[in-house]
């Protein structure tokens, strides 16, 4: 399944063979690790014990 990388907008394959999924590349992979790291990315409110039940 290809989807758009949530980086970079390129097509980025969603198969277990894609290592950096569900971005293109590695480097859209760090990228996106270093926005966390830099706290521009925020999770905007605590987490309950329910955000991990799926539906």
């Amino acid at each position: 399944m290809i989807k758009e990388c949530p980086q970079c907008k390129a097509p980025a394959d969603l198969a277990k063979t894609n290592l950096f999924r569900p971005f293109c590349s590695e480097r859209c992979k760090l990228i996106d690790l270093g926005t966390w790291a830099n706290e521009e990315k925020l999770i905007s409110r605590p987490l309950n014990s329910e955000d991990f039940y799926e539906e």
